[in-house]
């Protein structure tokens, strides 16, 4: 728990939260070309069958949904960061970085060794996140005149560094 901010798995009533969240997220309020946000119009469908996939929720003391955070499989040993968020007014408190290290650490239980995600140039914030726990930048790809970059974290070789993020 960080500061009275929990991280627990997803449960059917975050949804409505969890697709605000999304929306509030998206850069200048529609969703881009490469995404259909079909995931979170079924959280559960598409995170929690138990196949390799999960999802978080950061919630308050008072139970509302502040963060979120999902992990796809979709090759045996390769997952996929999807959808981390964390509200505006709770931003820069490690709540983004808690559920970071929940979806890795639920990465290495479930013998999942490469792990990628993407994001918009533009959320320094989260950039400087991903780069304390050690992703490499992959590729930059251009959308509609924004740049996006993939990365990656070989989670096979980057249990001696797990401490690092956590200062």
């Amino acid at each position: 728990m960080i500061d009275g901010i929990a991280i627990r798995s997803f449960e059917p009533r975050d949804q409505a939260a969890c697709a605000r969240l999304y929306q509030d997220g998206l850069l200048g309020g529609a969703i881009a070309e490469n995404d259909t946000g079909i995931d979170i119009d079924d959280i559960a469908g598409a995170y929690m069958d138990g196949r390799g996939s999960h999802f978080w929720v950061a919630a308050d003391a008072g139970g509302s949904v502040v963060g979120m955070i999902g992990v796809q499989q979709h090759d045996a040993g390769e997952g996929e960061i999807r959808r981390l968020r964390v509200a505006s007014d709770f931003q820069r408190r490690g709540i983004g970085a808690a559920l970071l290290t929940r979806a890795v650490e639920y990465c290495r239980e479930n013998g999942i060794l490469k792990l990628t995600l993407d994001t918009w140039i533009d959320r320094d914030h989260a950039l400087g996140v991903f780069r304390r726990f050690n992703f490499v930048h992959q590729r930059t790809r251009e959308s509609n005149g924004k740049q996006s970059l993939t990365f990656y974290l070989d989670i096979y070789g980057s249990e001696d560094q797990d401490h690092q993020h956590e200062a």
